[in-house]
């Protein structure tokens, strides 16, 4: 068992003369264990409690999320076509009749969307009570090279590049009574063509006329490019 006992000795010493008194204080600690006694001085010790470690949590990098882009959408656009067109006035040409000269040897002949043409403009001319239209090689050579010379060079006229109407066309190709042309671009049958052609007034004067007496039709399927050539 440990005993500690508190020693407090007091000591008045007398300096002589001066009469100062100097009080001195001891104080000691004495530990007895065991028979032995150990005098240790004490010091407070003051009690750190540890410092707390605070470890922060890894950064996580900041994730920017992008606005999600936007994929252009390509929306497909309809093939161009060109607008099916007319020529703004057909062009009758009345002229003296003559006598039909002999056709050229080897001479085109209508076949194909130029027979049908034909053959649809002769049923409207039918309800109107006008002959049938005979196809002449003239004119259809006159009416193939006007619609073929407009694909190729991109123009849309009764009146060729060169300064030439279609009277001047037919006469040069052989037919000496050329009567009236019809010119369409665009559409992409026989019948529409026709079709649009009946609607058109001055048009359908043309084909409805019982004066005429032949035809000739052309057609370059690039762009689409019609004539119908009428003769007397």
């Amino acid at each position: 068992m440990l005993l500690v006992t508190l020693l407090r000795y007091l000591f008045v010493i007398n300096l002589g003369r001066r009469g100062a008194a100097v009080l001195i204080a001891l104080t000691g600690a004495a530990a007895f264990a065991g028979g032995v006694g150990v005098a240790a001085l004490t010091t407070p010790t003051r009690s750190t409690a540890p410092a707390a470690i605070v470890i922060d949590p890894p950064l996580t990098p900041a994730t920017t999320t992008a606005a999600p882009s936007r994929t252009p959408t390509l929306t497909p656009s309809p093939t161009p076509r060109a607008t099916p067109r007319l020529s703004a006035t057909p062009k009758p040409r009345p002229s003296a009749t003559r006598s039909p000269v002999p056709s050229r040897p080897g001479a085109p002949a209508a076949s194909g969307a130029q027979a049908q043409v034909v053959a649809l403009t002769n049923q409207a001319r039918a309800t109107a009570g006008c002959a049938p239209l005979e196809i002449d090689a003239r004119l259809t050579r006159a009416a193939q090279a006007h619609s073929e010379d407009m694909a190729r060079r991109g123009y849309f006229e009764h009146d060729s590049l060169d300064g030439r109407d279609f009277a001047d066309r037919i006469r040069a190709a052989g037919y000496p009574s050329p009567a009236a042309e019809n010119i369409a671009r665009g559409q992409r049958t026989a019948a529409a063509v026709v079709q649009a052609w009946l609607d058109s007034p001055g048009h359908r004067r043309n084909i409805l006329d019982c004066s005429f007496v032949a035809i000739g039709v052309g057609y370059a399927a690039n762009g689409s490019y019609w004539t119908q050539d009428f003769g007397r």
